[in-house]
């Protein structure tokens, strides 16, 4: 088995520039995640923990430092090489579940098949039925998105993120649209994911929700404060930096 951590980064640093005027947003990342991790980033709003997740999934660049991807450096990767890994290596799940309203659970689930390279045609229903299978979906796999529940919604978008079957699957805020029966709900899914060997980061703002991850991140000011596999810990040591 392979020491590599899946996702490495070094000394990373991320700004944004408006009309001249640099704001920063993370400050040295240091930061390693191994394959079959269940990993929360948890910090309150405007903590840098979506801009985190946005570099580690491809969907925004760093500014300084290093993120390695399975040992590689993803700095020079052309726009090309991204959407392939966005494709193909890492999926998301929204807290807006963002499916198509009017449109069957099972073709939502297909709709990231459409655009994959080397899943051929002839695979794609059975990949799709399976993993709304996983999701325990079968029975409203003809019903239209929205005639489902939202955490029946999740399910599917779920569903529609491990259908690829990518390396990492990131969530970000996924029960921040659900009542707490449902929010548990999501999360047992996703622990049942992980336990089935997935890489999951979930990034939330909420105790109950990053305390089914097995390793807690907790970002304040652009900054990891603690990175520890030990939820109570964490929270006594840092009760004061949600506020």
């Amino acid at each position: 088995m392979s020491t590599t951590p899946l996702i490495e980064t070094k000394a990373l640093y991320k700004s944004y520039e408006n009309d001249g005027v640099l704001t920063p947003v993370l400050f040295d990342i240091n930061l390693k995640i191994r394959r079959g991790e269940f990993v929360s980033i948890m910090g309150p709003s405007g903590s840098g923990k979506s801009t985190l997740m946005h570099i580690l999934g491809f969907l925004d660049g760093h500014t300084s430092g290093d993120y390695l991807f399975q040992g590689e450096p993803t700095k020079s990767l052309s726009d090309d090489d991204l959407a392939r890994i966005r494709a193909t290596r890492v999926s998301f799940v929204f807290q807006a579940f963002n499916l198509l309203p009017r449109t069957t659970v099972l073709e939502n689930v297909l709709l990231p098949l459409l655009y994959h390279p080397t899943i051929p045609v002839s695979e794609r229903e059975k990949r799709a039925l399976e993993a709304i299978a996983i999701v325990g979906l079968t029975d409203r796999k003809d019903y239209l998105s929205n005639q489902l529940s939202g955490g029946q919604k999740q399910r599917v978008a779920i569903a529609r993120a491990l259908v690829t079957n990518p390396d990492l699957i990131f969530a970000d805020e996924p029960t921040g649209n659900l009542d707490s029966a449902s929010g548990t709900a999501v999360m047992q899914v996703l622990q049942k994911l992980n336990k089935q060997g997935h890489t999951i980061i979930l990034v939330t703002h909420e105790r109950t929700t990053a305390e089914h991850a097995e390793r807690i991140l907790h970002i304040k000011d652009g900054r990891i404060m603690s990175d520890s596999k030990d939820f109570k810990r964490v929270m006594a040591g840092e009760k004061d930096a949600l506020k």
